[in-house]
């Protein structure tokens, strides 16, 4: 049944933790369009897709006409006395750098990662080697040092703050969407988690006074590899888009209020997951008091911290937080390890409060059903109200439960959307937009426009279960819904709506506005009227649909 016939929605909630990522495979899919299949595919040699960097020559590959090249250095190895310090350069080669594969994943727990058959065969997560140098970067490019002034895009992973990579699902691919809209497409890995995050300045001496944001300076300093070498690969150093999705989208927004990231890029897109603000430093700076406490060391001794293997430190410091959640009553990003409030990198407030950002227009997204509940559990589908009722009370997703209030909550809902089942007013309820909107509010009140959609399109696959998804629309954004067939199932019906959205995000890319032909005309958003553009097989415009629903909340 499709969802809402009579009322068109609003999405799914934009929530800061996600788990998801992406990959890159090589197959010929149907949106690799204008390529002849009878020609050599892949061109690799000694003399083939050279390209400069300020730092040394990196050898690529050509494929189906697009340049390649993976795991190109922005930093040095961040491991050692480098451990809890801002990034530094790459050291510089003479060799040519065979920028070939894709470069190491952050340090994060991998235990276990794939113990989910369903998930890892819908997700097709990938990985490759894990380890601290991960300071590392892929292109995809039409040609090289053309003097083309291509738009360039930089893909921030999701995973919240502490998983994930930038290939880590097939459908951040960025091949077909370079070619379609001759663009440059640029994905990065950055430290996460406690090796990004552990702010030790309250612990430490002045050395460590920036600990609790290396993370995100890493991508500040992915940035300003993108502004001084990106023109070698065709692109604009002046017309650069940030993008992400779930944690990514966070970081979009955490770049925002960065003053240091200031002038790097133009235009920002974060997909199912906002933050207005980081973590406040008090709470960062006791945290990091746990993790000495509970790796058993001194103030003195802080620095055998870069000592321990970097596994063997993420249990320390994820055991330390779990006792700093339990014994302050802390939950989320504010009792774990993300950017910081520290007053230097990031400061206090609200990220749109002043006129940093005012300038860069913003096309935010989320998704009607980003925590659907039943993809592998049939029997909830048939869930009546009463026992949906009794489930939101303990739970929603990742957040915690309603209480008593669950069935007012409910009920609501239900009236908004009186087509959709209970399992889907659960799901409705779990993926609120309260993040989404506060953070198109927010930025609202600034000078440079903001765009808002809501992503209903729901993939025939798991018995029609797996509903519009966290994660879903990424494919469609980057015209991939031919190669990430586990979210899309693939073929005509999905690729038309990924041509519209695909076409959006490049117009919004080159001009700041994602008005196209192919789909209605796109509103300004605006507090009073919550414009959203609703993104299905028959898209339309709604003003703030879920607004009666979402207030209960």
């Amino acid at each position: 049944m499709k969802l809402f016939s009579k009322i068109t929605l609003g999405t799914a909630t934009a929530i800061v933790a996600g788990l998801i990522s992406c990959s890159q495979p090589n197959q010929t899919t149907e949106q690799s369009v204008g390529i002849d299949p009878d020609e050599q595919q892949l061109l690799i040699g000694d003399d083939i897709a050279i390209a400069d960097t300020e730092y040394g020559k990196v050898q690529g590959f050509i494929l189906r006409g697009i340049y390649n090249f993976r795991g190109i250095p922005y930093g040095d190895d961040t491991g050692g006395e480098n451990r809890f310090m801002p990034p530094q350069p790459p050291r510089p080669w003479t060799e040519t750098y065979p920028a070939l594969w894709w470069g190491n994943t952050a340090p994060q727990i991998m235990d276990n990662r794939y113990a989910n058959t369903h998930y890892s065969f819908a997700d097709h997560w990938n990985y490759d080697d894990v380890s601290e140098d991960c300071l590392k970067l892929n292109v995809w490019t039409p040609a090289l040092a053309d003097g083309g002034k291509r738009p360039v895009l930089v893909w921030l992973h999701g995973g919240g703050f502490t998983n994930g990579n930038g290939i880590e699902q097939d459908g951040y691919n960025g091949e077909n969407l370079s070619r379609k809209g001759d663009i440059v497409f640029v994905s990065i890995n950055h430290r996460l988690g406690p090796i990004g995050f552990s702010d030790l300045s309250a612990v430490g001496d002045e050395k460590y006074a920036h600990s609790g944001n290396v993370g995100a300076l890493d991508m500040v300093a992915a940035l300003e590899w993108v502004r001084d070498n990106i023109e070698n690969f065709g692109g604009d150093p002046g017309n650069v888009t940030i993008m992400g999705q779930s944690g990514g989208g966070a970081k979009v927004n955490i770049l925002m209020g960065m003053p240091e990231a200031k002038g790097l890029f133009h235009k920002a897109v974060p997909l199912s997951g906002s933050t207005i603000q980081a973590q406040p430093q008090e709470n960062s700076q006791k945290l990091g008091e746990y993790v000495l406490a509970e790796a058993g060391l001194q103030p003195s001794e802080i620095g055998k911290l870069q000592e321990i293997p970097w596994k063997e430190y993420l249990l320390i410091a994820n055991r330390a937080a779990q006792k700093f959640r339990e014994e302050n009553q802390m939950t989320g990003f504010r009792g774990g390890f993300s950017p910081v409030a520290d007053g230097i990198h990031i400061p206090e407030g609200q990220f749109f409060d002043g006129e940093l950002s005012s300038d860069i227009p913003m096309l935010i997204s989320s998704t009607f059903h980003e925590w659907a509940m039943s993809r592998t559990s049939p029997e909830m589908e048939n869930i009546d109200r009463e026992g949906a009722i009794e489930s939101l009370s303990g739970n929603m997703g990742f957040r915690a439960g309603l209480g008593d209030r669950a069935e007012e909550v409910y009920d609501g809902y239900a009236a908004v959307f009186p087509e959709a089942k209970p399992i889907e007013i659960m799901a409705l309820i779990a993926s609120n937009r309260s993040g989404l909107v506060e953070t198109a509010n927010a930025k609202a009140s600034q000078e440079a426009p903001v765009y808002v959609a809501w992503f209903g399109w729901e993939p025939p696959l798991y018995n029609n279960r797996m509903r519009a998804f966290h994660c879903l629309d990424i494919s469609f954004w980057f015209y991939n819904t031919d190669l990430m067939l586990t979210h899309s199932g693939g073929g005509k019906r999905p690729r038309e709506l990924a041509e519209k959205m695909s076409d959006a995000l490049l117009a919004f890319m080159r001009t700041g506005n994602p008005n196209v032909p192919s789909l209605p005309e796109w509103p300004e958003y605006t507090i009073e009227n919550g414009e959203t553009m609703i993104l299905d097989d028959q898209s339309e415009v709604k003003n703030d649909p879920d607004r009666a629903a979402r207030a209960l909340l």
